[in-house]
């Protein structure tokens, strides 16, 4: 069994940042990849950024150049760290985690951009 767990979310005025960590804990012997998901209200689940097990990057066009996704292997932990917030990034945001076909998620953490 695998569980990730989120945590960093929190409220922030447009302009502001804030960095997500995931840790991930249990049965994982070969990750195809991690990410970060977010849904709005009213929204679709839509993906932010995806960590390969290569470790190539990619990110929905909303947030390139603003969001970055990295790792500590050795923590089996992904971070998000995001610059320059808007109001349209608030929502909860989900870790993503796909070993052998099989996807887990976490329980989500919550990101308000507000002024």
């Amino acid at each position: 069994q695998v569980q990730l767990v989120e945590s960093g979310g929190g409220f922030v005025q447009p302009g502001g940042s804030l960095r997500l960590s995931c840790v991930a804990s249990g049965s994982i012997f070969i990750i195809d990849s991690m990410g970060w998901y977010r849904q709005a209200p009213g929204k679709e689940r839509e993906v932010v950024a995806i960590i390969s097990r290569s470790g190539s990057t990619s990110y929905v066009n909303s947030v390139k150049g603003r969001f970055t996704i990295s790792r500590d292997t050795a923590k089996s932990t992904i971070y998000l760290q995001m610059n320059s917030l808007k109001p349209e990034d608030t929502g909860a945001y989900y870790c993503n985690l796909v070993a052998r076909g099989v996807v887990y998620w976490g329980q989500g953490t919550q990101v308000t951009v507000s002024s």
